[in-house]
């Protein structure tokens, strides 16, 4: 792997950085500028969203024919990571979850017809989308096997009926793609359906008040009794939901890591700020050893994350499916994230626990990170399956021919 960066992608990099730090980050200090939930309010959004369009940042991970940028996962990283400095940024880019891993996926997946239906929108920024797999006790979470939610074929249309929960954006998605299962075979046995908002035969029994703060349209409970899917929009072909749920979630877990490091290393440069000017019994924060070893160990510590990060883009950039490369980056980063957010807040003391920085917001929202795309005991055990499997060739270098 080569760890240098191509003249593009550090250009790319540095516009980043800048488009954040000049229109971005000042919407932080203001609370006029956050939502109920805690989130940019929509009109502030829409016209930084206006911005970043006419500056070439926009869509990054969607085609070029179709108004992206078409970025490779290796320059995806460089973006999101500089992108998620700011709690607003990503959103402000058009690649936050789960818009960004719908995209991917019905760019990859989608037939021409169903990405100018169900694609398009979301790229242009006037449909918001969501991703309907996880269901209640005793329904399917990790384990899709459980999955209870069930599509029955009557002609050329499918009829589905059950119940999914924290369904990221629901309360604001125009576009979903739901998982359901179409037979009992345990490995073709799931499809995926795309549906509109406005069709009948489901809806939202509540919005999940959750402990941090949330993406535009929560985490929702929804029920299905009727929704009616015609053949034409099953996505990739029947029976084949897990194949378009695997493809989907490596790369979303990925570009989760990347937007993490970002705020990372943004509570660490909060945190060197108030270090650098506080003193206490006439010496400052920045010159006790204390302080040192915290901060210290947090840049080996997220540099480790990126390591681990880049070389799982790089795998996957090259054709692989890098599923213990994923699965290590999102365990390791998840926990450092967590990590970070606490330490700085340590730091900055009250100042910290305040509402003053965005340390607080970055703790709350930090917890989840080690519950969403598959919890960290779930990546430990793939781990301990891939090294059962391969022995001492899991840690293999690839050489070349």
């Amino acid at each position: 792997m080569d760890f240098e960066l191509t003249s593009e992608q550090d250009a790319l990099r540095r516009r980043v950085a800048g488009f954040v730090a000049e229109h971005i980050l000042p919407l932080e200090t203001e609370r006029e500028n956050f939502d109920a939930h805690d989130n940019i309010a929509l009109p502030v959004l829409s016209k930084i969203r206006d911005k970043a369009r006419s500056a070439g940042l926009w869509a990054p991970q969607s085609p070029v024919e179709r108004g992206g940028m078409g970025l490779s996962m290796v320059a995806r990283a460089v973006f999101y990571e500089e992108a998620n400095r700011s709690i607003f940024g990503p959103v402000c880019f058009n690649c936050a979850a789960p818009d960004d891993g719908n995209m991917s996926i019905l760019a990859r997946l989608g037939t021409p017809d169903q990405q100018d239906r169900w694609l398009q929108p979301i790229i242009d920024g006037t449909a918001r989308s969501a991703f309907a797999m996880t269901e209640p006790h005793p329904g399917g979470g990790s384990d899709p096997g459980m999955m209870r939610t069930r599509a029955e074929k009557r002609g050329r249309t499918w009829v589905i009926h059950g119940h999914k929960w924290y369904i990221t954006g629901a309360a604001e998605a125009q576009h979903f793609i739901l998982i359901a299962r179409t037979s009992d075979d345990p490995k073709r046995g799931h499809t995926a359906f795309l549906f509109d908002a406005d069709q009948p035969g489901w809806r939202i029994d509540r919005r999940i008040p959750i402990m941090g703060p949330e993406e535009h349209g929560g985490h929702c409970e929804l029920t299905f009794d009727g929704l009616e899917v015609h053949e034409d929009n099953v996505l990739m072909a029947e029976g084949r939901g897990m194949k378009v749920t695997q493809t989907r979630l490596g790369p979303a877990r990925l570009t989760h890591c990347m937007r993490w490091l970002g705020l990372a290393k943004r509570c660490v440069e909060i945190a060197q700020d108030y270090a650098a000017k506080r003193e206490g019994f006439g010496v400052r924060l920045a010159d006790r050893e204390s302080i040192k070893l915290m901060l210290g160990g947090l840049a080996m510590d997220i540099e480790v994350g990126r390591l681990l990060t880049m070389k799982a883009a790089w795998e996957i950039d090259r054709g692989g499916f890098a599923r213990k490369e994923v699965s290590m980056a999102k365990i390791h980063v998840a926990n450092l994230l967590h990590k970070a957010a606490d330490t700085c807040i340590q730091i900055n003391g009250a100042r910290g626990y305040s509402k003053d920085t965005v340390l607080e917001w970055i703790y709350r929202y930090a917890r989840q990170a080690r519950l969403v795309d598959g919890a960290d005991e779930v990546h430990r055990m793939v781990l301990n399956r891939i090294l059962s499997e391969e022995g001492r060739d899991f840690w293999r270098w690839e050489a070349q021919s």
